[in-house]
């Protein structure tokens, strides 16, 4: 498979109740059929236990949730997580790579990671997506997909005390598009190939911010 016909990654990062209320949200209005590996980042404990998988499922009947496994190879038309205490980052040919995260090592640094690693090893082909949650966890990945000429997004923080949406917007590098759920998936319905059409696009052309 040429390096034009490679899905692109998509992952959305998010911290507590309400940035849970934010996941299930724009999955439940996430366009099917896109050309694009879907991954899930929440700030959890490592050291207890999760039912995110079942939560997701239950209120996202309409898209698959699997947690990856090491070295599984992540494919289009599923919702990736990670385990809480092994969080998910990316390897070049996309496959999943569970860093350790045990002892709450990466607890408000999960999102940062998996950016990191989509930025690195899987360059413009990535889509970095920040939604709700109290610390500045993200800003920094958002930068780095940014600087490889990824697409970025926030949602709209609006009246929100600051938080991960406010930060990332304020840290470094334009943000592509900040907007409601629903906005962000009819952008990337419009901008990401569908499955069978799968001829690269320039996302890593800014859009507008969402008025």
């Amino acid at each position: 498979m040429s390096a034009g016909t490679h899905p692109y990654c998509v992952a959305l990062g998010a911290s507590g109740s309400e940035g849970l209320s934010d996941i299930i949200a724009l999955l439940n209005v996430w366009p099917r059929g896109m050309h694009a590996v879907l991954m899930v980042v929440l700030h959890r404990s490592s050291e207890e236990p999760s039912s995110l998988k079942e939560v997701l499922a239950s209120c996202c009947p309409g898209i698959q949730v699997q947690v990856a496994r090491a070295g599984q190879v992540l494919v289009p038309d599923v919702c990736y997580i990670g385990l809480p205490d092994r969080p998910l980052t990316l390897l070049d040919d996309r496959s999943a790579f569970l860093i350790d995260g045990s002892n709450n090592r990466l607890r408000n640094r999960t999102v940062d990671a998996l950016f990191y690693s989509m930025a690195e090893n899987i360059g413009r082909r990535t889509v970095g997506i920040v939604l709700s949650g109290s610390s500045d966890d993200g800003s920094r990945g958002l930068a780095a997909i940014h600087n490889v000429g990824g697409l970025t997004m926030v949602l709209d923080p609006q009246s929100k005390p600051r938080g991960m949406q406010q930060n990332a917007i304020d840290f470094d590098g334009p943000i592509s598009f900040v907007g409601s759920a629903t906005e962000m998936a009819q952008v990337l319905d419009g901008l990401l190939p569908r499955q069978g059409h799968t001829t690269p696009l320039p996302i890593e052309q800014p859009r507008s911010k969402s008025g």
